[in-house]
C-alpha cells in the first residue's frame, strides 16, 4: 500500500518565495539568488516528504508564479504581444506575462487571471488561437526531475493534462474550439515524456480536474485519445490520473476505462463515488484514495477514514490501494509547528488542526494502521487522534445558543430591500448628487512597508495604541486629500488599519481563531492567512465605524463604508466542518448586517459589501448550483437589506466568469456592482448586457495586479466598449480591484488618468 502526495506548498515555511520574487522584481537580488531560494524550497519539500514516508513524491509542483503559466511556457503558448520580449531573459518574459511590461519603450499588458476551480488560488489563463502550433520551449519539468534525482530523490513529475490545460484557456479569436488543438499539443507532451523517461521517470501524475465537472462528449473523446496515445508510446510508464474537488459523477465509467495504472479520487469532497468506482475498476487499476483533506485544516478522523480504506481493501486488496491527500496541499499552510504563539492560536484549538506537514503524517499513519505497519506507534497516534476529535466535539467554545436562535428566526423580509432598484436609484441620486460616470476606487490604498511596520511595532509593544492611531490618522488624511485632489467622486478611507480583508473582520468576530504563520498562496507572490472558523459567529461590537467616521469628518465628499461580505469571509476562511456551510454563512451575514446598520445610523450614505468569492464558491457540477446560490445570495441580501432606500449598497467581484450565474448576481440586488474587466478587455460585460442587467455597474478600467500604468486613452477605449453594451447612466468608473499591493507613484498616476478618462466621457455625453 503506497503513500502519495499530489503537491506541496511552494511558498516556503516563512514565505521565502514571496520575498525572493518581490526582491527580484525590485532589483534587490539577482536571478541567481532567486534560483537559489527556489532550489532550497524544493529540496526542503522533497526531504520532508521522504522523511515522512511518502512513496510518490511530486516534482514540478513548484512554480515561481503559477503552474498553468509554467505549462504555457513549456509548450510555447506565448501570446504574440510578447514577441518583442522573447530574446531577453526567459524569467523576465515569464514575469512580464503575469505582471505586464512597461519600460524600454515597450508597453505590454498582462495575461488574464482567474480562480482555480472553487478555490481562492488564481491561475494565469492560457490564450489560444486557431491552428495554433506548439513547441517544446521550456524544460522545467525535466530539469526539476533531474534536480531532485541529483539530490537523491526519485520523484513523480506532475503535469496538467493536455485536455485540462486546453480547457483552462480561452479562444482569442472566433471560429474554433480550443479542444481541437489537442492534435497539435499532444506531440509536445510526448516529447516531454520521452525526456522524462530517459532520465529514469517511473511515475507521472496527470492532473485531470475537469473529470470532476460535467464535460461535453468531445472532451471525453479527447481524454480517451490522450491516454491511449501516451500509453501506446510508453507501454511501461506508470500513469496516475488525478481528479479532485468533487466526485467523478457521469465521468466515472470513462475514468475507470482509461489505460492508466492509478486513478486518484477525492474522497473528502466526493466520498459517495467510492462504491461505483470499486464496481468499475479493472484488475490492473490501482486507486489513490484522497482521504486526507487537502483543502481544510481540521485533523483527519482516523476511525472514519479506516472504514473507507477497509472498504476499498476488501474489494481491491492492499497492493492496489494508494493513500493520499484529497488534492494538492497548495491550499493549506505549511506546518502547524510554526504556530508557537498560544495567544494567537490557543492550545485547545491547535490540537484540532493539521497543516500540510501534519497531513503527510496523517497519510502515512493511515497506511500504517491499514496494513499493521509500525503498529505500536500507529496505535498511539490513533488513540491521540480519537482524543483530539472527541475534545473538539465536547468543547464549550463552539456553540452559542443565542446565535443559533437568531439565525433560525430570520424571515424573507430580512433578506429584501424596502423598494425596487428603480425607486432606490432616484432617492440615491438626490441624496448623493454625483456626476455621470462617477469615479471611485474599490477600497484599499497602498500599504507601504512603513504602514506595515507600524502594525508590527504595535504588536511588539514598540508603539502605543494612541501613537499607532495617530500615524494611521495622518495616513488616512493624506489619502483623503489625494483623492480630493485627483477629482474622485466617491472616496474611501484607504484601509490602513487592516491586515487583510477577511482576517481584519475575523479578528473582531466571535467564533474565529487565527494563526501567526498560516500563509497560503493566493496568486504569484500574494499570500493570505485565512482565519479559522471554529464556532458560532457573532459581532460583539462595531468593527469599521471609527475609521469610516473619521475619514468622513475630513471631507464633504461621500466616503464609502468598506466591508467584506459573508460569502467571501466564509470562502476565504478555514470553515468548521461540523455543521453545514450555509449555517455558518448565515451567522456571518447577521454580523455584517449589524455593521451595515451601524454605519447607516452614523450617516454613511454608501456602503460597499465586497463579495469576490460568490462565483468561486459554486460547486463544480451544475446540478448542485441552485442549492448553493440560494443560500449564498440570501446571505448577501440579509447583510445588505436592513438599510433605507436612500443608502447605496455597492458590492465588488473580481476575476470571475458571470455568464452562467448572471440572474443570481442580479438577485443580489446591490445598487452598484464593480467587476474586473480590464484584463478581459470588457468581455465580462457581455453577460450583463445580454441579460439587460438593471442596476449600476463599475467595469474595472485598469488592472491593479500589474505595475504598468494605463493611459487615459486606453481607459477611454475600454469605457467606450462598455458604453456600447451598457447604458451610460448605469456606468461607474473604477479600477479592477483594491490598491493595497501597489505602490503610491503608479497608483496616483493611474487614478489621475482614470479620472481624466471619466471627465472626457462626460464631455462627450454633453456634446452628444
Amino acid at each position: 500500500m503506497l503513500t502519495n502526495n499530489l503537491g506541496y506548498p511552494r511558498i516556503g515555511n516563512q514565505r521565502e518565495l514571496k520575498k525572493a520574487c518581490e526582491n527580484y522584481w525590485a532589483g534587490k537580488i539577482t536571478l541567481e539568488q532567486l534560483t537559489d531560494v527556489s532550489k532550497q524550497i524544493k529540496r526542503t519539500n522533497w526531504q520532508l516528504q521522504k522523511e515522512t514516508g511518502i512513496d510518490l513524491i511530486p516534482s514540478n509542483d513548484f512554480s515561481l508564479y503559477d503552474q498553468a503559466l509554467d505549462l504555457s511556457l513549456m509548450v510555447g503558448a506565448i501570446p504574440p504581444r510578447y514577441e518583442s520580449l522573447k530574446n531577453g531573459n526567459p524569467t523576465d518574459l515569464y514575469f512580464a506575462m503575469v505582471r505586464g511590461y512597461q519600460k524600454d519603450g515597450k508597453d505590454v499588458t498582462a495575461m488574464e487571471m482567474t480562480k482555480w476551480f472553487d478555490t481562492n488560488y488564481h491561475y494565469i489563463v492560457p490564450e489560444f488561437y486557431k491552428n495554433q502550433q506548439f513547441k517544446f520551449t521550456s524544460a522545467k519539468t525535466v530539469d526539476e526531475f533531474k534536480e531532485a534525482k541529483e539530490a537523491g530523490f526519485i520523484t513523480k513529475p506532475v503535469l496538467i493534462s493536455p485536455v485540462s490545460y486546453l480547457l483552462l484557456g480561452k479562444e482569442k479569436e472566433d471560429g474554433f474550439n480550443r479542444i481541437e488543438l489537442l492534435e497539435n499539443l499532444l506531440p509536445v507532451y510526448i516529447e516531454i515524456i520521452e525526456q522524462l523517461v530517459a532520465q529514469g521517470t517511473e511515475w507521472i501524475q496527470f492532473d485531470e480536474p475537469f473529470l470532476s465537472l460535467d464535460v461535453a462528449e468531445d472532451v471525453k473523446i479527447a481524454i480517451t485519445k490522450t491516454y491511449s496515445t501516451i500509453r501506446d508510446a510508453f507501454p511501461d510508464l506508470k500513469l496516475l490520473v488525478a481528479t479532485y474537488f468533487d466526485g467523478l459523477g457521469n465521468n466515472t465509467e470513462l475514468a475507470a476505462s482509461l489505460p492508466i495504472c492509478a486513478l486518484h479520487i477525492d474522497l473528502v469532497r466526493g466520498v459517495d463515488q467510492l462504491d461505483e468506482i470499486l464496481k468499475l475498476a479493472p484488475k490492473n487499476l490501482s486507486l489513490s484514495l484522497g482521504i486526507v483533506d487537502g483543502r481544510n485544516i481540521w485533523k483527519n478522523n482516523y476511525q472514519a477514514s479506516l472504514k473507507i480504506i477497509d472498504q476499498a481493501k476488501q474489494k481491491l486488496g492492499k497492493d492496489r490501494i494508494i493513500i493520499s491527500p484529497s488534492c494538492s496541499l497548495l491550499h493549506v499552510p505549511c506546518d502547524l509547528e510554526n504556530e508557537t504563539n498560544d495567544t494567537t492560536l490557543t492550545p485547545e484549538i491547535k490540537q484540532w488542526l493539521a497543516f500540510a506537514r501534519q497531513k503527510l503524517e496523517e497519510v502515512t499513519t493511515l497506511r500504517d494502521l491499514a496494513i499493521s505497519k509500525n503498529i505500536t506507534q500507529a496505535n498511539n497516534k490513533l488513540k491521540a487522534n480519537i482524543e483530539a476529535n472527541e475534545t473538539r466535539e465536547q468543547s464549550t467554545l463552539i456553540h452559542n445558543s443565542a446565535v443559533k436562535q437568531r439565525t433560525a428566526a430570520i424571515t424573507e423580509t430580512d433578506a429584501t430591500r424596502n423598494s425596487v432598484f428603480s425607486i432606490r436609484k432616484k432617492l440615491q441620486e438626490a441624496a448623493l448628487n454625483l456626476p455621470s460616470f462617477p469615479t471611485t476606487t474599490i477600497g484599499s490604498f497602498p500599504q507601504t512597508a512603513e504602514v506595515r511596520s507600524w502594525r508590527a511595532k504595535l504588536k511588539k509593544g514598540d508603539l502605543t495604541k494612541k501613537q499607532y492611531d495617530e500615524l494611521l490618522k495622518k495616513e488616512t488624511e493624506e489619502t483623503i486629500r489625494f483623492q480630493e485632489e485627483a477629482g474622485l467622486d466617491v472616496l474611501v478611507h484607504g484601509e490602513f488599519e487592516r491586515n487583510d480583508m477577511v482576517e481584519y473582520f475575523g479578528e473582531q468576530l466571535s467564533g474565529f481563531s487565527f494563526t501567526k504563520n498560516g500563509w497560503v498562496q493566493s496568486y504569484g507572490s500574494r499570500c493570505v492567512k485565512p482565519p479559522v472558523i471554529y464556532g458560532d459567529v457573532s459581532r460583539p461590537e462595531p468593527m469599521t465605524l471609527y475609521w469610516t467616521q473619521y475619514a468622513q469628518s475630513l471631507t464633504n465628499k461621500p466616503v464609502k463604508g468598506m466591508l467584506t461580505g459573508p460569502v467571501t469571509i466564509l470562502q476565504w476562511s478555514f470553515v468548521r466542518n461540523d455543521q453545514p456551510r450555509y449555517e455558518t454563512c448565515t451567522q456571518i451575514a447577521l454580523a455584517i448586517r449589524d455593521e451595515v446598520n451601524d454605519l447607516e445610523r452614523a450617516g454613511v450614505k454608501i456602503i460597499q459589501i465586497d463579495e469576490p468569492a460568490i462565483r468561486e464558491g459554486l460547486p463544480l457540477k451544475k446540478t448542485d448550483w441552485a442549492e448553493y446560490l440560494n443560500w449564498a445570495i440570501r446571505a448577501f441580501r440579509i447583510s445588505a437589506s436592513g438599510v433605507s432606500d436612500s443608502t447605496q449598497i455597492h458590492t465588488h467581484m473580481c476575476y470571475s466568469e458571470f455568464n452562467d450565474i448572471i440572474e443570481d448576481i442580479a438577485a443580489m440586488d446591490a445598487d452598484v456592482i464593480t467587476i474586473e474587466c480590464s484584463r478581459s478587455q470588457m468581455e465580462l460585460l457581455e453577460a450583463f448586457a445580454d441579460f439587460k442587467y438593471p442596476n449600476d455597474i463599475g467595469p474595472g478600467v485598469y488592472d491593479i495586479h500589474s505595475p504598468r500604468v494605463p493611459s487615459k486613452q486606453e481607459m477611454i477605449t475600454l469605457l467606450e466598449k462598455a458604453k456600447a453594451v451598457i447604458p451610460s447612466g448605469q456606468l461607474w468608473v473604477n479600477p479592477d480591484c483594491g490598491l493595497k499591493t501597489r505602490h503610491w507613484p503608479e497608483t496616483k498616476t493611474a487614478l489621475k488618468e482614470m479620472v481624466d478618462a471619466a471627465k472626457a466621457l462626460r464631455e462627450i455625453e454633453v456634446t452628444v
